[in-house]
């Protein structure tokens, strides 16, 4: 990511993840279910995956959330964006996935795709807030409890 530390209108500090920050994320993670639970050994590959954008938000010296996004070519995917619940709706998971995308934008990327709960209508609304469109449906996407996926899309040109 081009700056490593950046203060959103939040107060809330956008920034690159680190290995470090391997157990703060698996306490957000145990905090939101509805997320993808990944291992402390899955944390760790993703961040050293090229074409990876990993950020944290930060709120007085603790992460508060998390998004992990990655690029193909000229497309990306959302793979995961987290918040602890004391920080949702106060606009930090909006600075977390408004950074992704302007990083992909800097790279050139063309379309961003991610997954979604098809029950989770608050994460629905608030892609369709940041521009994401419904492009698709992956019954079975999801386990525990078994459910399909919707699959929503942003176009970053033309």
């Amino acid at each position: 990511m081009g700056a490593e530390v950046r203060q959103e209108k939040t107060n809330a500090s956008i920034r690159t993840l680190r290995p470090s920050d391997a157990p703060a994320v698996t306490k957000i993670l145990q905090q939101a279910p509805e997320a993808a639970n990944w291992s402390g050994k899955s944390f760790e590959e993703l961040l050293a995956w090229s074409g990876g954008v990993a950020l944290a938000s930060e709120t007085i010296g603790e992460l508060s959330g998390f998004l992990f996004g990655r690029q193909v070519g000229d497309e990306a995917e959302i793979l995961n964006l987290a918040m602890i619940p004391d920080r949702r709706r106060l606009g930090e998971g909006g600075a977390l996935l408004s950074a992704a995308l302007e990083e992909f934008r800097r790279r050139g990327v063309s379309r961003v795709f991610l997954e979604v709960r098809e029950s989770n209508a608050a994460a629905i609304a608030f892609y369709l807030k940041y521009g994401f469109a419904k492009s698709g449906r992956r019954p079975g996407y999801y386990r525990d409890p078994a459910e399909a996926a919707l699959v929503m899309e942003k176009k970053l040109t033309g």
